[in-house]
Formats: structure tokens, C-alpha cells, sequence
């Protein structure tokens, strides 16, 4: 075992010593050690119930015959980040959670790990740091929170909170009633209840198989996501005497199986940033050119909040991950029969899953024809820009309208409190990438008022920045290269025509050659914003988000 180097020989006298002191017995050096790499806060709702969930997996870990150690990793709400300086720290918060994982990973030479997660950045960081340790691990997710309601009005966190602020500026709502909303729409600790990131990529880290079936949808006040950590921890166990390790489970096939399910459930456009950074900690071959190839052959089959009404409890009632591998398996030539850490098959798992059709349709009745997410290239995006098909309306599938352009998220916002974003326009906002912003921000507050005062359809918002995964409209992100970097979104003037065709997957700037030209040759970037400690590392060492703004 790797930790025979801290406990086996007379040399490990002073080891030994260390570990009586945390309180382990002398037989229990010879049980493997397990570390339990938790994420509870009390700060995080998606994690302030994970108390339990460590009990769980420790109580399993025991009975399987390992040594459990339970160490903590930070985690950052996204929605309590949201819309100030906070966010900036979200995404380089993946790089840190990473970081953490593989020091004390590897400065105590731990056997395996349970890594036990929920929201945006952790989850995916898990995975990735998983990859660089390539020791065996499984994943527990949290799960989701509990659906709001007040009035006999079905209420998430979106439509109760960010959506209902653009509501109140519209005039739709009293500010009694939005303070009614906020009140009740999330009541119990779990991840947001869409398919927003965090939930997006529990469903997709369930499908490359790194979580036990039923984990992504369990939700997180339930006994059966307490079943399902015990379990974890049992397995992990199995696991190590197997030497199972993430490097046999996370490879091309498999991260492509996550692309095919996340283009057919509508997932957050986030997940391609990670899927990508993941890919990357792996040395595996998955571009951007995988995500495009892939959206022309899978329809979207399930519609969840926040592009429709049904959440993560509807999805987990109808039959959850392995109703959606269930429906797709065998209809679906892409989708390879692999094994996870349960030691199941996609073809066992799916033959043993009930589902319902209602909320998960069939290949051949699908929500739309068109996938959950596409890639876009243009003038405007030479390296692709990203978009949430799922969450534009049918309407607005090819838009053409006149530019309004920001330099700061902060700008934008307040133009459109003052109602100064009107029917046709398309909002730019600039120097929010993974170097300009530093940090990649999400736009959840600006693409939700748009939403509430009722111009999702006949307003589009594109940005080198990011959105949440509760975004929902015709909004593009990741655009690369980004206008720190010199894009073209940093010669955007007001008044220019900006054309999206997300059917030919275009998104292209009306403006000649040799207007750019002119431009480019004009153009001075905004000077670097003024940031140190952690963010002015993570700015001289992020990559663009073409490749899941990994840092270097």
C-alpha cells in the first residue's frame, strides 16, 4: 500500500507516533487509509448538510476495512459570489481546490480517496485532481435541495430570487411578493435545484462513472443519498485492493459519454469549461471539436429549470442517470458500454433502470431535434464561443441586432436597470475572460433581469465572461479570444451588427475586412485591473477558455 511509507519499518517510529496521537489503533495500520476530502461549509448551502454524508462514508469505509481520515477543502456558493468582486475568485477556486486535494493526498500518502462534493468548481476540480493523483477514488455529490414553494408557486432559486428582481423592475411583482419568494425558495441545504452547473456536472460525473447510479439526483435531505455515501465508502475499499484507479475509468470514451448526456439533458455551458480542463489533467484528447461533432448527432431529451418548470427531484423520480442511460444506450451509437466504480456496465446499469417519458423522452419523440448546448464560430469567436440552446427560445434561434457594448459586468447592469437595453439590442460585455476579468465571472444577474422584464427572446447578451448554469435566453459565452487577449469582441462599437445563427452555429460581426483591420491596428486593450494575492497568479497563468482555462 502507498502508505506503507508512513507507517511500515523502524524508520516510521516518528510517523507512527503521529497517527496513535490522531487517535488510530495499532491493528487499524494495517487497514488501507482512506481520506475523506470533504467540502463542508456552512457557508455553502449546496454543502452545509454534508455533516452527515462524512458519518455515512466514514461508517462505510470502516466496515469495508479501510481507515478513514476526514480533511477539509474550501468551497465557493456561486450565487452568494454572484455580481461583485466574490466571483472573480469562483472559477481560479477550481486551481485552489485542486491544489489542496493533491497536497494532502500526497504529503500523507493516503491509499485511496472519497471525494465528497456538490457545487459549480468543486465537483469538477475533484475530478481533475483525482486524474493528477491517479489513485483510486470515487465521488459522493451532495445532491440537490429541496423544491421551493410559496402561493402554490413552484419556486428554485432562479425563479425565486434573480428572476424575480428583474420582475420587480418590470413592475410584474410588489417587492412584498419578492421578499415572500426569496423566503421560501430555497428550503434545505443541497445544490441549486436546476440543471445548473453543479447538478450538470453530478449528472455527468455519474455517467463517466465516478459516482455510484442514483448519485447526481438523491437529494441531499434524503436516506438514500445517506445509503449511497455508506456505499461509496464500502467501495472506495474495493477500489484499492483492486487498484481501480480514476486513469481506468476517465479516458476519451468516457468523457464523451458525459458530452453525449450533457447535450441531451440541456446542461450548464460550464461543463464544457470543465469537461475540458478535466480532459487536459488527464493528457486525454477531448476539444471543442468533440462538443461540435457530437451536437449534430444528439437531440435534447429532457428539459429541466431553468429552461422549463420540471427540476432534479422531477428528473430523479423519473428514473434519474440511469433512466437517461436506459433510454439512450443501444439508440445511441456514440454512447460506449463502459465500467465505473460501481463495477457495473452502462448496459447493467441500464437494464436494471426504470423511466419515465414524460420528463426523459424517447430518441425518437425528443424535447427538439436541436442538442442542449452548441459551439458557435464566426468572426467573433475564431476559437468558439459557447451557448445554452436548451434555454433560447424557439424564436430567437437566429438574431440579428445592434451592438451595445460594456467593459465591465458592473456597467451592463446598471444600463439595464435603467432600461436602457431595448428590443434588438445586443449586449457586449467585454474584458470579463479568464485574463481580463481576472477570474471569468458568470452573468447571472444581468442575463436574469433581462429575462424577468420579459426580453429574453428579443434581447441577446454575448461576452467573453461566462454565464451560470441558471441562465437561461440568448446568451453566448466563452467567446475566445477573449479581449484581453486582443479578440475582436474588443473592436466592438456601439451600433454595429451582430448576426447569430445558432442552427449554422455562426456568430459573426458585420463588419468589413478592412474595417477590423483598421481597428486592430487602433486597438488598445484596457490596461490589466489591478489585483494581487491569488488572483494575480491565477491571471499570469490562465489559459483561454478554448481549453477550459486550465492554468499553467
Amino acid at each position: 500500500m502507498r502508505s506503507d511509507s508512513i507507517k511500515k519499518g523502524i524508520h516510521k517510529a516518528a510517523h507512527r507516533s503521529l497517527l496513535y496521537a490522531t487517535g488510530v489503533a495499532k491493528d487499524s495500520l494495517k487497514r488501507p487509509f482512506i481520506g475523506i476530502a470533504s467540502s463542508f461549509s456552512d457557508l455553502v448551502p449546496g454543502h452545509a448538510g454534508m455533516r452527515d454524508l462524512e458519518r455515512q462514508i466514514e461508517k462505510g469505509i470502516h466496515t469495508g476495512g479501510g481507515q478513514a481520515f476526514i480533511f477539509g477543502i474550501p468551497a465557493v456558493c456561486d450565487g452568494i459570489a454572484m455580481g461583485h468582486c466574490g466571483m472573480k475568485y469562483s472559477l481560479p477556486s477550481r486551481d485552489l481546490i485542486v491544489d489542496c486535494v493533491e497536497t494532502v493526498a500526497q504529503a500523507h500518502q493516503l491509499d485511496g480517496l472519497v471525494l465528497l462534493t456538490n457545487c459549480d468548481k468543486i465537483t469538477p476540480a475533484m475530478l481533475i485532481a483525482s486524474l493528477r493523483l491517479d489513485i483510486p477514488c470515487i465521488v459522493v455529490t451532495a445532491g440537490p435541495m429541496a423544491d421551493g414553494c410559496s402561493k402554490k408557486e413552484v419556486l428554485t432559486m432562479i425563479r425565486g430570487s434573480f428572476e424575480a428582481v428583474g420582475k420587480l423592475s418590470a413592475g410584474k411583482i410588489t417587492e412584498e411578493r419578492l421578499h415572500e419568494m426569496e423566503e421560501e425558495c430555497c428550503p434545505s441545504a443541497g445544490s441549486c435545484q436546476g440543471l445548473y452547473t453543479a447538478n450538470t456536472m453530478a449528472c455527468l460525473t455519474e455517467v463517466m462513472g465516478m459516482s455510484l447510479p442514483f448519485c447526481a439526483t438523491a437529494s441531499a435531505v434524503s436516506s438514500k443519498k445517506k445509503q449511497i455515501a455508506f456505499e461509496s465508502g464500502v467501495r472506495i475499499v474495493e477500489l484499492v485492493e483492486k487498484n481501480i484507479k480514476p486513469s481506468d475509468i476517465i479516458n476519451r470514451d468516457s468523457l464523451r459519454n458525459a458530452i453525449i448526456a450533457d447535450l441531451a439533458l440541456g446542461g450548464s455551458t460550464n461543463s464544457i469549461l470543465h469537461l475540458l480542463a478535466i480532459a487536459n489533467s488527464g493528457g486525454i484528447d477531448i476539444t471543442l471539436k468533440d462538443f461540435d461533432e457530437l451536437s449534430y448527432k444528439i437531440p435534447q431529451i429532457i428539459k429541466l429549470d431553468p429552461s422549463a418548470l420540471p427540476t432534479m427531484t422531477d428528473l430523479h423520480n423519473a428514473g434519474g442517470i440511469p433512466a437517461v442511460l436506459k433510454t439512450m444506450y443501444g439508440n445511441t451509437p456514440e454512447l460506449k458500454d463502459l465500467t465505473g466504480v460501481s463495477g457495473l456496465k452502462i448496459s447493467e446499469i441500464a437494464s436494471r433502470a426504470w423511466a419515465d417519458n414524460d420528463i426523459i423522452h424517447t430518441l425518437d419523440n425528443p424535447i427538439t431535434s436541436n442538442p442542449g448546448l452548441g459551439i458557435l464560430k464566426g468572426n467573433l469567436a475564431k476559437d468558439g464561443a459557447v451557448i445554452k440552446i436548451s434555454g433560447v427560445d424557439p424564436s430567437a434561434l437566429t438574431f440579428e441586432g445592434r451592438a451595445k457594448v460594456f467593459n465591465s459586468e458592473e456597467e451592463t447592469m446598471e444600463a439595464i436597470d435603467k432600461d436602457l437595453i431595448k428590443e434588438g439590442d445586443v449586449v457586449v460585455i467585454c474584458y470579463e475572460g479568464p485574463k481580463g476579468g481576472p477570474g471569468m465571472r458568470e452573468m447571472l444577474a444581468p442575463t436574469s433581469m433581462i429575462v424577468g422584464k420579459g426580453l429574453g427572446a428579443k434581447v441577446a447578451l454575448i461576452t467573453d465572461g461566462r454565464f451560470s448554469g441558471g441562465t437561461r435566453g440568448l446568451c453566448i459565452g466563452h467567446i475566445c479570444p477573449e479581449a484581453a487577449a486582443g479578440g475582436i469582441i474588443g473592436l466592438i462599437k456601439n451600433g454595429d451588427k451582430i448576426t447569430i445563427d445558432i442552427p449554422a452555429r455562426k456568430l459573426e460581426l458585420l463588419v468589413s475586412d478592412e474595417e477590423l483591420e483598421q481597428r486592430r491596428k487602433e486597438f488598445k486593450p484596457l490596461p490589466p485591473k489591478e489585483v494581487k494575492g491569488f488572483l494575480a497568479k491565477y491571471a499570469k497563468t490562465v489559459q483561454s477558455a478554448s481549453v477550459g482555462a486550465v492554468t499553467r
